[in-house]
C-alpha cells in the first residue's frame, strides 16, 4: 500500500496588537477604519517578536508603545473565514500607550462599544438584565439533554451572576465565548441579538483576552501608570482604574492602598484652572519597579 501523499499547508503568521490608551475617561482601542485590530506580517529581521511589534507600531501606526505583553497564539482553523488555502495564525499582544486621542475618530474605539455588558460602574447594565439574561435562559432551555442544560446553567451563573457582588470582572473572555456559543454576537454568524459593536475575524475575541489580562494585571503590577500623564491627581488615577475594571472602587481604601504601597509621590504642585478645590498632583515612583518585583493597585470595591 503506497503512503498517502503529503499535503502542504500554507500558513500565514501575523502579529495583532491590542493597543490601549485612555481618552475622555474611556479605555480605547487603536483600530483600522473597519474596526480591525492593527496587524502585520511576522518578519524575521528582529531578534524578538516584541522588537518586531514595537518597530512595526512605530513605523505603521505612529505609536511608541510602553508596556507590552504577549497574550496568546490564535490559530483556530475558522478564525478567518475568507481564507481558503491558508491557515492564519496570529500572535496577539497587549500594548499600552499614553498618547490619548483628543477626538474620537475612526482610529480609536472605546472598548465598551464592543463589550457594553462589561461596564458595571453604574450598576448592572440594562442590556444584561433585559436582553442577555433572557436570551441565555432561552439558550439554556433549548439544550438537547439534562446534562447540557445543567452545564449551560452553571456557565451562565458564573459569567452573569444574579448577585452583583459575585461579578468577576476578569471573566471577559468566558462571557464573550458564552455569548458567541449562544449565537448572541454577530461573529457567530447567527441572526439574533447582535450585542456590541462587531469586529472582523476573531479580533473581538483577541480584545476580550486583552481586557481580561489587563484587568488582572492592574491588581498586582503598576501597569496602569503607563496610561497616566506624568502628573495626576489621585482621583484621576482612581477614575482610570475604575474605567479599566468597569467597577466603582472605595475612594478612601483605594487611596490608602496606593499610598501605603509607595506607588506614588507628591510633586509639590496642585491643580489649577479647574472648578472645585485644587488637588495635589502626584507622580508614579518608577523606582518601585526595581524595589519590588510585583506590586499593584488592589481594587477596594464599594460593594
Amino acid at each position: 500500500m503506497s503512503p498517502s501523499p503529503l499535503v502542504k499547508a500554507s500558513t500565514l503568521i501575523e502579529l495583532n496588537a491590542v493597543i490601549v490608551a485612555m481618552a475622555n475617561g474611556k479605555p480605547c482601542l487603536l483600530t483600522a477604519s473597519d474596526l480591525a485590530l492593527p496587524s502585520g506580517p511576522f518578519e524575521t529581521g528582529h531578534r524578538t517578536l516584541e522588537q518586531g511589534l514595537r518597530s512595526w507600531a512605530r513605523v505603521k501606526a505612529q505609536q511608541t508603545l510602553g508596556y507590552v505583553e504577549q497574550l496568546y497564539t490564535f490559530a483556530d482553523r475558522d478564525r478567518d473565514r475568507t481564507a481558503r488555502e491558508q491557515r492564519a495564525v496570529s500572535i496577539g499582544y497587549l500594548a499600552l500607550v499614553y498618547q490619548a486621542p483628543h477626538n474620537m475618530d475612526d482610529h480609536w474605539s472605546s472598548w465598551y462599544l464592543h463589550f457594553p455588558w462589561e461596564d458595571h460602574r453604574d450598576g448592572v447594565p440594562t442590556l444584561t438584565t433585559k436582553i442577555i439574561i433572557p436570551a441565555l435562559t432561552a439558550w439554556k432551555n433549548a439544550a438537547p439533554d439534562a446534562a447540557a442544560k445543567r452545564e449551560r446553567h452553571e456557565r451562565i451563573a458564573i459569567a452573569f451572576p444574579a448577585n452583583p457582588r459575585h461579578w468577576n470582572e476578569e471573566l471577559v473572555l468566558q462571557r464573550y465565548e458564552l455569548l458567541w456559543e449562544a449565537g448572541l454576537v454577530s461573529e457567530a454568524g447567527k441572526k439574533k441579538n447582535n450585542l456590541g459593536l462587531a469586529m472582523p475575524f476573531d479580533h473581538r475575541r483577541i480584545v476580550a483576552t486583552a481586557m481580561a489580562r489587563l484587568r488582572a494585571k492592574i491588581k498586582y503590577r503598576p501597569v496602569v501608570f503607563e496610561l497616566m500623564p506624568p502628573a495626576f491627581t489621585l482621583l484621576q488615577l482612581q477614575n482610570t482604574v475604575e474605567a479599566l475594571a468597569g467597577l466603582r472602587l472605595h475612594k478612601q481604601n483605594f487611596r490608602r492602598l496606593v499610598e501605603a504601597q509607595g506607588l506614588v509621590e507628591e510633586t509639590g504642585a496642585i491643580t489649577s484652572g479647574a472648578s472645585g478645590r485644587p488637588a495635589k498632583l502626584f507622580a508614579f515612583r518608577r523606582k518601585v519597579l526595581q524595589e519590588r518585583a510585583a506590586v499593584g493597585t488592589k481594587l477596594p470595591r464599594t460593594s
